[in-house]
């Protein structure tokens, strides 16, 4: 069973920056498609960026290219989002999430396994 841990979320002026972990344990593939969503109440979950584990292949969303990176430390299993000039519009609960195999379908690929989620709150 995998399962991902999120940490580093809080609040933050906007233009301040913030880095999310995702830990991840049991793992049961050799290459994973994991990565990074966001939720705002009330609003439909949005894929924030993806990476593909066996070549670093990465997915953004328009909103946060060039402000956004994924990466990850093979190391630690620790997967991390690197937000930069963050926005009021970038408040929301982010989650870490995975599965085996390619991001066949970039963001709209979908995946099993979730972690519990941590809040991201800009401030104008």
């Amino acid at each position: 069973q995998v399962r991902l841990a999120e940490s580093g979320g809080g609040s933050v002026q906007a233009g301040g920056s913030l880095r999310l972990s995702c830990a991840v344990s049991g793992y049961a593939y050799g290459s994973y498609c994991m990565g990074w969503f966001r939720q705002v109440p009330g609003k439909e979950r949005e894929g924030v960026g993806l990476i593909y584990t066996e070549d670093g292949s990465t997915y953004y969303t328009n909103s946060v290219k060039g402000r956004f990176t994924i990466s990850r430390d093979n190391a630690k299993n620790t997967l991390y989002l690197q937000m930069n000039s963050l926005k009021p519009e970038d408040t929301a609960i982010y989650y870490c999430a995975a599965d085996g195999g390619l991001c066949l379908y970039g963001l709209d690929t979908p995946l099993t396994y979730w972690g519990q989620g941590t809040q991201v709150t800009v401030s104008s």
